[in-house]
């Protein structure tokens, strides 16, 4: 199963890439809005862990495209701040706030992976 991170911290992809790894999950990473829609387009993953404040592309901005190109894949909204109030971010399957502990999130990807 692919699960594509896209986030603007190089630490929070490291330390994604290596816990999901290690559950058994194929993991691609990208650290702009940009490369993470062409490497959603291209790669076709199973779930996304999507950062909300980036750079070149805000998170709920390319929440919207990836869901207009394929509205069944799963999206993770993982973000330090609290959005729950925003309504866009309710088009997602889930919102966490981002954690050294990825419990939460693994749970999750388990989840929405059935």
């Amino acid at each position: 199963m692919k699960v594509l991170v896209v986030d603007d911290d190089v630490n929070i992809l490291r330390l994604y890439k290596e816990e999901l790894e290690e559950e058994g999950y194929q993991v691609l990473t990208s650290s702009t809005g940009e490369e993470g829609m062409s490497i959603f387009e291209k790669e076709n993953p199973d779930v996304v862990t999507l950062d909300i404040l980036m750079p070149d592309i805000d998170g709920i901005t390319l929440l919207r495209k990836m869901k207009e190109k394929r509205p069944d894949t799963p999206v993770i909204m993982s973000t330090a701040y609290d959005y729950r109030d925003d309504f866009a971010v309710w088009a997602s399957e889930a919102y966490i706030v981002k954690s050294s502990d990825l419990d939460e999130l693994k749970r999750v990807i388990k989840t929405l992976a059935k």
